[in-house]
């Protein structure tokens, strides 16, 4: 005789996520601490933390590469240079409130920053071959400014 076998209760974090997240948010409104599923909620807070973090990077690296392509990007930039300047615009209007949400997150922006950016160079010289200065043309408050486009930098050096 075979031995049935029963599938392992699944806990309600993972049959209705959407569920256990209203549960969760109830009991912890009415109070009741030892009802709420701890690990998992641990692990969505973390989670929400690093989401954060990811998008931040993600916009970031965004806008400095089109930041790079208004600037330096010379043949392109008659033809695309709404466009960019639009997905500059799209992608501040995304960090921005990430900061205004998290303002902890400055600092860490700031210590991401060289690394992103050279992930930037990396991309804009492999995928569309321009030059661009190894080191970041740009402060972070112009690369967060909704008034500023990088063709100052063009202006400038000609003079």
């Amino acid at each position: 005789m075979m031995a049935k076998i029963y599938p392992e209760k699944k806990s309600l974090y993972e049959k209705d996520f959407a569920l256990w997240l209203a549960t969760t948010a109830e009991k912890l409104k009415e109070r009741r601490f030892d009802e709420v599923d701890l690990y998992n909620l641990v692990e969505e807070i973390e989670d929400i933390g690093k989401g954060t973090r990811r998008s931040l990077e993600s916009f970031l690296q965004r806008v400095l590469e089109h930041l790079l392509k208004v600037a330096y990007w010379h043949s392109e930039r008659e033809r695309n240079l709404d466009h960019w300047l639009d997905e500059i615009y799209n992608f501040r209007e995304e960090i921005i409130p990430i900061l205004g949400d998290s303002p902890s997150l400055k600092p860490y922006l700031e210590e991401i920053f060289p690394m992103v950016y050279a992930n930037a160079v990396k991309k804009v010289k492999a995928r569309w071959k321009f030059d661009v200065p190894a080191g970041c043309p740009f402060t972070v408050e112009q690369i967060l400014s909704l008034d500023w486009t990088p063709m100052e930098i063009e202006d400038e050096s000609e003079s």
